[in-house]
């Protein structure tokens, strides 16, 4: 038995490894297939994958100009031109990098201990941006304020937790067909995908067209235009092409089975591409390229909160945080709800029978509470991210695989210079290996009955289209529900005599839904504290669906051994 076989073991046998449920553990549900040192990697790698939301979100959140102000009589709305006010959004710029790093690391320790998933959580992209520009807008241009729209986060954790506590959050998780859940899985693949495509997160090798949109582009970032169009110089950008190497190297990897592929893949080309005089460099020689360059040189840095920590102002009187607040809600619940179910299908441990996963109820009410705490900190809201399928590519299966990603985002506290400075175009190429392992289930759809295959297309193609998890979800649960609705009624109005000719393929989604009762979302905990025995959705198991599991379960873990040799 070598070095990390044998630490691997006597992790597992402990009280620590059976509390994570580590194979080989004791415990009563193991997790097939996860070992101790994986974990780790995992983890890493999440973290590494995650790594560009450090000064991402900050970025994004200053824009919205925080808690400064100025003249605007006198410096124009945006305030632009005021010194005062330039220099306060430098302040918020790294109170906000310290938050980021703060309640990622946070959200992930509480997701990975209390729930035992290897589902990452960060402020969500795409939230941020509509909480910058759309909410508070360009430097407090918008009609609702910084302070406002914090409080307006906070009430969407409370509620969204209320919900959890409940069992109503995922109750609605199940009532979503189990087609579309699939198929979102694949449309966030091709969605993680087309980020690791762009310039903005990835290789730069798609950018805008005035055109047709998008086109191939590849040309150096000084040839592209404020919309990304590449004017000149297509396919000749160095970073393009270390990225498409570095895709290349991640592949050939991944084809031996070398352990650690993507994470060797990321941290290859950012080494690459962290000296100055190369055409490849992350640090030009220009004013934003120093500014990066004399952040990154100093290697370890702490800054405490002072400009964003609790700072609440409770007026609810407007049309518009309503608006701001209902948004939050609806698109966040259906995000996180797709993104956690399609990283459980990813991971092979979601439940087919029941379309539910393990720690699901936990999973929720660790993300809404960390929701209210981000916002606590001056953050918009946390969600679940999709980058988490790095970590599970890497073989994480268990909860130890978050809490290493939320440690290091608590590393990160000090040593942001470093972590901040991984180029778009190293973790581009993880992002695009992740989405490709991330169709496998595609072949899962119900793609015999139009009424379950059509919905799930269209969820699939405007997840990365529409460029959100969330309206992806909408086209697909509004088409799937307008169709079978039709269906049904003509089958009952007619007495069954009009029905599709392949009416007996669809799928059997009241039976999803109804299965175990409405008392089996609700927290095991919750049912104690009233002095009710919990209902675990196993408890309806026949033999034959037990011994279907089963089964399923010896193949996984056969599967993941045969990954690990």
């Amino acid at each position: 038995m070598g070095l990390v076989d044998g630490i691997n073991t006597r992790v597992a046998r402990s009280a620590f490894g059976r509390w994570f449920r580590l194979e080989g553990s004791g415990a009563k549900i193991e997790r097939a297939g996860s070992k101790f040192s994986v974990e780790l990697r995992a983890g890493l790698t999440t973290f590494v994958a995650m790594a560009y939301i450090i000064s991402t979100n900050a970025l994004i959140l200053t824009d919205s100009g925080g808690t400064c102000d100025c003249d605007r009589e006198q410096y124009g709305a945006t305030c632009d031109g005021d010194p005062a006010y330039t220099s306060c959004l430098q302040g918020i710029k790294l109170d906000l990098v310290t938050a980021t790093c703060a309640i990622s690391c946070m959200a992930c320790i509480l997701m990975g201990a209390l729930a035992n998933l290897p589902i990452a959580l960060a402020p969500g992209m795409g939230l941020n941006a509509y909480f910058a520009y759309t909410v508070v807008g360009y430097h407090g241009t918008g009609k609702v304020s910084y302070r406002n729209a914090l409080a307006a986060v906070c009430i969407e954790g409370i509620i969204f937790f209320v919900l959890s506590v409940v069992g109503l959050r995922q109750w609605f998780a199940r009532l979503i067909p189990a087609s579309l859940k699939t198929a979102t899985a694949a449309g966030i693949g091709i969605y993680l995908s087309f980020i690791g495509l762009q310039a903005a997160a990835g290789i730069g090798l798609i950018t805008g067209s005035t055109a047709t949109l998008v086109e191939l582009g590849g040309c150096p970032p000084q040839y592209r235009d404020a919309n990304n169009v590449c004017k000149s110089h297509h396919m000749q950008g160095g970073p393009t092409w270390l990225g498409i190497l570095g895709l290349m190297l991640i592949g050939t990897m991944l084809l031996y089975r070398l352990k650690g592929a993507i994470l060797i893949g990321i941290v290859v080309v950012a080494v690459i591409s962290w000296p100055r005089p190369t055409s490849v460099t992350y640090f030009p020689y220009t004013p934003a390229g120093n500014e990066a360059f004399d952040f990154f040189k100093k290697v370890v840095t702490f800054h405490p909160i002072k400009n964003t920590l609790n700072e609440f102002h409770w007026d609810l009187s407007s049309g518009e945080i309503w608006i701001a607040l209902i948004t939050f809600l609806y698109v966040d619940i259906l995000d996180c709800t797709g993104t956690m179910f399609s990283m459980a299908k990813f991971g092979g441990y979601m439940d087919e029978r029941t379309q539910d996963f393990e720690g699901s109820s936990m999973a929720f009410l660790v993300d809404s509470a960390s929701i209210a705490i981000g916002s606590v900190f001056g953050s918009s809201p946390v969600t679940a991210f999709i980058e988490s399928g790095a970590g599970i590519a890497e073989g994480g299966r268990t909860g130890i695989t978050t809490v290493v990603t939320g440690l290091m985002f608590f590393v990160a506290l000090f040593f942001a210079p470093i972590f901040a400075s991984f180029p778009p175009w190293a973790t581009g190429p993880a992002l695009i290996t992740v989405g490709s392992m991330m169709m496998q289930n595609v072949t899962q759809i119900n793609w015999r009955y139009i009424g379950d295959g059509l919905p799930a297309f269209i969820t699939i193609i405007m997840i990365p289209f529409g460029y959100s998890i969330g309206y992806g979800l909408i086209a697909g649960i509004g088409s799937f529900i307008f169709i079978n609705s039709t269906v049904f009624a003509i089958h009952k109005l007619s007495g069954g005599r009009v029905s599709p000719p392949n009416y007996a393929d669809r799928d059997d989604w009241l039976g999803f839904v109804t299965r175990g009762g409405f008392k089996s979302n609700i927290p095991p905990w919750i049912m104690r504290l009233f002095g009710k025995k919990p209902i675990s959705l196993s408890d309806t198991d026949t033999p034959t669906s037990r011994n279907s599991n089963e089964l399923k379960e010896v193949s996984i873990a056969a599967d993941h051994h045969a990954h690990n040799l």
